[in-house]
């Protein structure tokens, strides 16, 4: 039995052929030369139109349907490929169509998976290393009181003050991930204030300006005094990024260096800029610096400090307020943060602006 686009076609067109010669027989006017060419041209034109249409419309379609079956038996779906059919003229391409999307579909939720899976070994391993070192460094200083150094007043007290230093490491680094957690899931809700952007970030240099002098890092600020830096968000929040900020340009600066804090007014936004004269970001480093643990020193030396999740929590932050953290940075010349909030403005500025 014929199974191919030209067996069937032979078939029917024979069977249609020989119906309507048939047909033609009973009519008493016809003669064998018009029999025949009806014959011959019927058979022809059923044959072509019913190869071409069981070709194009069926058989290349099920073949078609077959290669992407296949595919996705041997879960081989990275070259299918997503395309657009306009015509319908063969309900096969509707199955065709619905098949490759379906194929599509589990080629991204596998991408996802995959990217997760990674995501999931490196936030093990990352946070294994971050708890292991204050923990193991606790364990050094208690054992060592343990076996006899205790006697020793000048040592006890030394001792004991790193342990403490080392535990309240790791509980910066637990009350961190907390933080980042509840964010992500949307525990954490925003309570959105006015209140002056420059006078915060004045607090914030205050707060640091120890640190900043004990390294000589000068830190100036470029603001226009007479304007008003009136916004509104969540101003604890927007103390912490603008203090996680100016901290980082203060821990990866140079000894001696700058840094400009600038404050910038548009129409409806202020930017908060803070540009530092460190070593800079490498640019393969950039898109991943505000992931979780993640640190440009790949010697992952915690003599900085730090939990490795500020930036990660930063970004966050800026997210709730339906803002991003944006940074440029040139290897050897420093690099430059910056966000923007609304700008508030006073009622009597609306009305000389009207």
């Amino acid at each position: 039995m014929p199974t191919g686009s030209r067996g069937i076609s032979l078939v029917l067109a024979i069977a249609i052929s020989g119906l309507l010669t048939a047909f033609l027989f009973l009519i008493p006017s016809s003669n064998a030369s018009t029999l025949w060419a009806a014959l011959l041209l019927s058979f022809s034109i059923s044959y072509l139109l019913i190869s071409i249409s069981l070709e194009f419309l069926v058989f290349r379609e099920i073949g078609n349907i077959y290669g992407l079956l296949e595919k996705i038996q041997k879960k081989d779906l990275t070259e299918i490929q997503d395309k657009s059919i306009r015509s319908t003229l063969s309900p096969l391409k509707k199955i065709n169509k619905v098949i490759n999307s379906y194929a599509l579909a589990r080629q991204s939720e596998i991408d996802t998976l995959k990217k997760n899976a990674e995501f999931r070994r490196e936030f093990i391993a990352d946070i294994s290393h971050e708890f292991k070192t204050p923990i193991f460094a606790t364990q050094g200083y208690i054992h060592t009181l343990i076996d006899g150094a205790i006697d020793d007043k000048q040592v006890r007290m030394k001792f004991l003050r790193k342990a403490a230093k080392s535990l309240d490491s790791l509980d910066h680094l637990v009350q961190d991930l907390l933080t980042l957690n509840q964010m992500e899931s949307g525990v954490i809700k925003f309570s959105f204030t006015e209140f002056d952007l420059l006078e915060l970030v004045m607090e914030v240099i205050d707060e640091l300006e120890h640190k900043a002098g004990k390294r000589e890092v000068n830190i100036t600020v470029e603001a226009d005094l007479t304007k008003s830096y009136a916004t509104i968000a969540d101003r604890q929040k927007i103390y912490r990024v603008c203090q996680n900020l100016i901290f980082n340009a203060v821990k990866y600066n140079h000894d001696g260096g700058e840094i400009k804090v600038s404050l910038k007014l548009s129409k409806n936004q202020i930017q908060l800029e803070v540009k530092d004269t460190g070593p800079g970001i490498p640019p393969e480093d950039l898109k991943r610096i505000f992931e979780r643990f993640y640190r440009v020193e790949k010697s992952r030396s915690k003599g900085k400090g730090g939990t490795g999740l500020g930036l990660a929590i930063v970004k966050h932050i800026l997210e709730g307020h339906k803002s991003k953290i944006s940074v440029t940075s040139v290897v050897g010349k420093g690099s430059i943060f910056s966000f923007e909030l609304p700008l508030e403005k006073k009622k009597s500025d609306s009305i000389e602006e009207i």
